[in-house]
């Protein structure tokens, strides 16, 4: 399972991820990176010395990162831009003087990876599901826009990588990690923190708004709901939730999303089935009224209707197809 520990890298891959959580109208400029200067680490005590760190810009929020203390050293959950590793890192030892023993990515995306490389010259081992790995190696296209992501540099990739389950464990506490199929993307991964009752779901749950579905590197709206469903067994009414954005959440908010995410599957589900493009389906506004509550911009509006549509309107190349096309090619 683990892997040697890899090269060095640089941030110039970090911060052309930093929109990755936010997809774009086709053919839009990326908008420029947030001002990191003016980042604020922002600590939300969860209880049992685990926190939530908020990186906040104006106008913008990262990924959530998590951050457990035990009696030998901390284990965090994401490390958002890379140019924040060293308000990270004043925000964690302001919590602890242990070093950051493990660091887990939920996903590839770059507003929870970015850490990696700088975290991991610190000494933390970065630990991710195997197709987090696989996509930060390969380098990933955006669905929406079509921007393409360069592969990560070497010592950006996890060094240790699961495939559908694992622990660590440190003295004092230990974080469940398990692998959720085909959510926000193909390689996401919860933390369970059971002693202390805490939560981490990367991007398959945004407290408060709609969610990103990466529909091009696996992700799909079954998967966010499938994922949820999971949550909603596991926790209690007691659980404080860290979402990949949005504020600390509840089992009754996670209800409310799972709601909501249903919702939008069967309505567009229906136009599917009706035979409605990707811009009828725009047209239509199938989502106006939860919109309310979840689309703070009609970009984040329209969005979530091209990731739905996709997510149900796509049609993956089915196994017996890939292996035919597999031999073609091999005999060509």
């Amino acid at each position: 399972m683990i892997r040697p520990g890899l090269a060095a890298a640089t941030t110039l891959f970090f911060v052309g991820h930093a929109v990755a959580q936010q997809p774009l109208t086709t053919n839009a400029a990326p908008p420029p990176p947030p001002d990191y200067s003016k980042v604020e680490i922002k600590t939300v005590n969860l209880g049992d010395n685990v926190y939530m760190l908020e990186g906040r810009t104006p106008g913008s929020i990262g990924g959530n990162i998590t951050v457990a203390v035990t009696k030998t050293g901390i284990i965090m959950v994401d490390g958002q831009f890379a140019p924040l590793h060293d308000k990270i890192k004043a925000a964690v030892a302001a919590l602890s003087p242990l070093p950051i023993k493990f660091l887990i990515n939920t996903h590839y995306h770059g507003d929870h990876t970015g850490g990696n490389e700088a975290f991991a010259k610190d000494g933390a081992i970065v630990v991710a599901q195997v197709n987090a790995r696989k996509r930060l190696e390969a380098g990933t296209t955006n669905g929406l826009t079509g921007v393409r992501t360069p592969p990560a540099p070497a010592g950006a990739l996890p060094a240790d990588t699961y495939t559908n389950f694992s622990k660590i464990r440190l003295p004092g506490r230990v974080a469940d990690l398990k692998y959720i199929p085909n959510a926000h993307t193909d390689g996401d991964t919860y933390v369970w923190f059971k002693t202390a009752n805490v939560l981490a779901t990367g991007d398959t749950f945004t407290s408060g708004r709609y969610p990103n579905i990466d529909f091009a590197n696996g992700g799909n709206i079954k998967g966010m709901i499938a994922a949820a469903d999971v949550y909603l067994k596991l926790i209690n009414a007691k659980t404080r939730i860290v979402p990949g954005h949005g504020p600390v959440a509840d089992k009754a908010a996670l209800t409310e999303y799972r709601a909501m995410l249903v919702t939008a599957r069967d309505r567009m589900d229906r136009l599917v089935k009706e035979g409605k493009s990707e811009q009828d389906a725009i047209a239509a506004k199938p989502f106006a009224d939860l919109d309310k509550k979840w689309a703070p911009t009609e970009l984040a509006s329209t969005n979530f209707i091209r990731v739905v549509w996709h997510s149900l309107a796509d049609k993956p190349a089915t196994p017996e197809k890939k292996g035919l096309l597999k031999r073609l090619l091999k005999r060509s």
